[in-house]
């Protein structure tokens, strides 16, 4: 059945480079430009914002798991060695626990939406900053397995590969 699959290239992937980051940059940005407009939104009493952020928590939600899909099979695809495992079984825990999480708020925000479009509750506006928060924190795990563990990198697929044939 593996010779149905298509062989992999420098980088250990079946495509020509990772989908994942670039999938979820979308959702980062997405999700942190949703905070932003809130939190400017009611400051300056400004409920156009609120539309702008709904839209973004919208399509971050679907984003989400997208970006969860390719992150599986790139993740599954790295051959982690000893010292990258902790780093990415964190990383993929708090992306799966980030889809529910970000799904749960996109539903608050709706809820919120449908009795009143011109008001949300400061309480949002702290879920918003907490969940910005555990954001960056995965934004700083995708980091260290890109640029300290060098996952899916040229240099690091050759090194595992040559280890392999010994």
């Amino acid at each position: 059945m593996l010779e149905y699959l298509p062989p992999l290239n420098d980088h250990n992937l079946p495509y020509p480079d990772t989908i994942h980051p670039i999938v979820v940059h979308f959702v980062i940005a997405m999700v942190l430009f949703a905070v932003v407009c809130d939190a400017i939104g009611y400051f300056t009493r400004n409920p156009k914002l609120y539309e702008v952020s709904w839209w973004n928590l919208f399509f971050a939600t679907i984003s989400i798991f997208i970006a969860i899909i390719f992150g599986q099979v790139e993740a599954g695809l790295a051959e982690p060695y000893e010292g990258v495992t902790a780093t990415l079984n964190l990383h993929t825990l708090i992306g799966w626990s980030l889809s529910g999480i970000i799904a749960a708020i996109t539903g608050w925000r709706y809820v919120l939406r449908l009795r009143d479009p011109k008001k949300i509750p400061i309480s949002f506006l702290g879920a918003g900053v907490l969940l910005t928060g555990i954001v960056l924190f995965q934004v700083y795990l995708g980091d260290l397995l890109v640029w300290v563990y060098g996952l899916h990198t040229v240099p690091v697929v050759e090194a595992l590969r040559e280890a392999s044939l010994k």
